[in-house]
């Protein structure tokens, strides 16, 4: 084959690798703070606290608020995954052949982002009910309680994400599965990749921690983690004569933390 053939198998591939990042590589990066192109080892995120407004005297100063601000650091790690592609296993532009191996290393990197997410969701101390029991309906009232006791807002932004087995314990929960609740359009038989309920975007996941018998699930406020990423998905392909095929590299560099602890309440949920 010739160079053009070649340079034009690598340009391709490397758009793939990325499209299929972006497509179903990650499930949860969307949902917390997420700051791109970091130069460096590290980033920070900022954590305000609350104001409070008070009066003044006519031609009075102004009242300062005196709001701390902390930076809480995100470290960033270099992750790497590889494939052979053998020069005669298929042409190198067939399609088919391409995107399997593409795939397969956009989703390994995708699923090492939500590990750091999760990990960093796993730092959480605010605990929903027990972990003698499933995701039950007064599980999920006492974090919902526990949201709103901590001021976390309402708008939009909160997310919950519960293992299979817990999402397969929400579909008992009239409220949560019956249309004469929720609607005909939010229903989560639409789409099992999530559902909006309870002002949040619930969402399955396969990945969730395991703590003995309890899987631990969250529900969070997108500001309350934060992930940072100094090199988003990357591929760099190259020729091995003495293994007559190209090597393929896929590799980022990113980091996940927590940012406000108060806006995190952990459902650990027994899973026997």
């Amino acid at each position: 084959m010739s160079v053009t053939i070649d340079q034009s198998f690598i340009r391709q591939f490397e758009a793939e690798v990325h499209e299929a990042y972006q497509r179903m590589g990650s499930k949860l990066r969307q949902t917390v703070r997420s700051k791109g192109e970091v130069k460096g080892s590290s980033t920070t995120f900022q954590k305000v606290g609350q104001g409070a407004a008070s009066t003044k005297s006519r031609h009075g100063l102004v009242p300062v608020m005196s709001i701390d601000h902390t930076a809480v650091e995100c470290v960033l790690t270099d992750y790497y995954a590889g494939d052979w592609i053998d020069k005669l296993d298929e042409m190198k532009i067939n399609i088919d052949e391409r995107q399997v191996i593409a795939n397969a290393g956009a989703y390994a990197l995708g699923r090492k982002t939500d590990e750091l997410i999760i990990t960093a969701l796993d730092t959480s101390a605010n605990f929903a009910g027990t972990n003698t029991d499933g995701l039950t309906k007064a599980k999920v009232l006492t974090a919902f309680e526990m949201m709103g006791a901590a001021d976390v807002p309402d708008d939009g932004q909160r997310f919950a994400v519960v293992g299979w087995k817990q999402w397969a314990e929400l579909l008992d929960i009239p409220e949560f599965a019956n249309a004469e609740y929720v609607g005909p359009d939010a229903l989560p038989w639409r789409d099992t990749q999530a559902k909006r309920w309870l002002g949040t975007t619930w969402i399955p996941h396969s990945g969730l921690s395991l703590s003995g018998s309890a899987r631990l699930c969250h529900w969070y406020h997108r500001t309350a983690v934060g992930h940072g990423s100094g090199a988003d998905v990357q591929t760099d392909i190259t020729w091995h004569g003495d293994h007559a095929a190209w090597f393929v590299a896929n590799m980022m560099s990113q980091g996940a933390v927590m940012v406000e602890p108060a806006g995190v309440v952990t459902m650990q949920c027994l899973e026997a």
